[in-house]
């Protein structure tokens, strides 16, 4: 039986340690009420209510989130209403966009590395190590991208 308390709690806790780790607070409470919710989609309003805020809280909240493609909105026929619903994998496609930034990252510390005095220096060889473990993640992305597709397929399958 679900624990609606309980709930309200962990999207609490898991809100605050994405805002910790840089996310928006309220695009980070509206993306877990949304992920933990037993309805698709939910509308601004349901947002609002669930989460005590105000209804403006939740748009720029979610137009955020529509901005990095991890939530959808729905229009609800014969209504000015909108649904808003989590996107498939979008997680994942998430943290696959950030894989780009990790090469941008790794070569602009590579022209770090020339100005520092080479890997002779402890700058350079700080920012040699900081490069080589972003091209590292950079280049073992699309290897975790398959065996993450492959685990999926088949949890979905059994």
């Amino acid at each position: 039986m679900r624990d609606e308390e309980g709930v309200r709690i962990f999207v609490e806790k898991l809100s605050r340690m994405l805002s910790d780790w840089g996310f928006p607070p309220m695009a980070g409470r509206v993306l877990v009420t949304l992920s933990v919710s037993d309805e698709d989609s939910l509308s601004a309003a349901d947002l609002a209510e669930r989460l005590s805020v105000s209804p403006a809280a939740i748009s720029g909240a979610v137009r955020y989130l529509i901005q990095l493609g991890m939530v959808a909105r729905e229009p609800v026929p014969g209504s000015r209403r909108d649904l808003y619903r989590v996107v498939e994998n979008s997680w994942w496609e998430v943290a696959l966009t950030k894989v780009r930034l990790y090469k941008v990252l790794a070569d602009m510390v590579d022209e770090g590395i020339e100005v520092l005095g080479g890997q002779e220096t402890h700058g350079g060889r700080t920012m040699t190590e900081l490069r080589d473990f972003y091209l590292f993640m950079y280049e073992q992305m699309p290897q975790l991208h398959e065996k993450w597709r492959e685990r999926h397929r088949v949890e979905a399958t059994e």
